[in-house]
């Protein structure tokens, strides 16, 4: 237990049944035993890559009031600009030794879900900067069609109808995320890492990470084990909406990152979450008399305002009329 496997999902874009059902096998072996995994043969390019790296590289590299514009604590809906600190991911660490931009399903300020106040619905918040955002809505996009394949294979390995997911991720609240990590020298405290020991919270994650290294993972015997960059392929881990549905049949498994010394860490993961208002319940294939359902039914935004409320000081001081 000290390798993730690595799952070639080349078969998921042909005409094979054979090789769709055994990706579907391994990565229903990959959540059992470990809740994380390496895909290669992924539709992401190496241009694209590199087109998010400068971008993500020019804008972390902003004077701080700039980045400041589009502050996520002043938003609304959870969009923009996060410094250094405002994310405290393990509660017995100091908050994170990271800064991020996030973004989301893009909804205008006049859509009726907007206008009705629901949470985490509303515009992006870019930076004004020329080709970011064609750029990153592109990405985003094509992200969500990579993370809508995978889910296919998750479906047929947990004997759901292929389209399950489908159904329940059309405007869906995922997100798309650029993280700087700055070298750990810059750290307030020695015990400070770049972002603390924590489980994701929404189906599957899709991470890629740049060639510094940090990325760390639990197994099942507690250890942590490094999950070091591999050319060409996204790192995915199974988040805790995926483990309730599942029933725990697969992992929500820790993770964490240690800053790298002297130098700069780059990342950009994709949190694949659902619909808002979609139900997180046992799934029937997950259940039985020896195997009760273990969490109770809840919905995709009302869990997530709860764990974004653990992870963010100005979430947990947000009135209900701006979560």
């Amino acid at each position: 237990m000290t390798t993730l496997p690595i799952i070639d999902i080349a078969p998921l874009y042909a005409d094979d049944e054979h090789g769709r059902r055994e990706v579907a096998r391994q990565i229903d072996a990959a959540c059992r035993d470990w809740g994380f995994f390496y895909i290669r043969n992924h539709p992401i390019g190496a241009e694209r890559i590199r087109q998010l790296k400068e971008a993500a590289e020019h804008f972390f590299g902003l004077p701080a009031e700039q980045k400041l514009k589009i502050d996520i604590t002043q938003s609304r809906h959870h969009r923009g600009y996060g410094a250094v600190a405002t994310e405290q991911l393990d509660p017995s660490k100091p908050s994170d030794l990271k800064e991020t931009f996030d973004m989301g399903f893009h909804m205008p300020a006049d859509h009726p879900d907007v206008l009705a106040g629901k949470p985490l619905r509303g515009p992006n918040r870019h930076p004004d900067l020329p080709g970011w955002e064609a750029l990153m809505q592109q990405h985003y996009q094509d992200m969500h069609a990579l993370a809508c394949t995978l889910l296919r294979a998750v479906a047929e390995a947990l004997g759901v109808e292929q389209d399950f997911f489908d159904k329940r991720f059309v405007e869906p609240i995922s997100v798309f995320r650029m993280i700087h990590y700055p070298p750990r020298s810059t750290a307030s405290r020695v015990d400070q890492q770049g972002a603390g020991a924590h489980t994701d919270y929404g189906c599957v994650t899709l991470l890629y990470q740049d060639q510094a290294g940090g990325l760390q993972v639990q197994n099942v015997r507690g250890e942590w084990i490094d999950a070091p960059p591999i050319e060409g392929t996204y790192v995915v881990n199974i988040g805790d909406m995926m483990a309730r549905w599942s029933n725990d049949r697969y992992k929500s498994t820790p993770h964490r990152v240690i800053s790298p010394l002297g130098v700069d860490r780059y990342s950009m993961p994709f949190f694949a979450e659902p619909n808002p208002d979609t139900v997180i319940s046992c799934l029937p294939g997950c259940q039985g008399p020896d195997n009760p359902p273990r969490y109770p039914e809840t919905t995709c935004s009302a869990y997530m305002l709860s764990r974004f409320a653990e992870t963010y000081a100005y979430r947990r001081e947000a009135s209900p009329a701006t979560a």
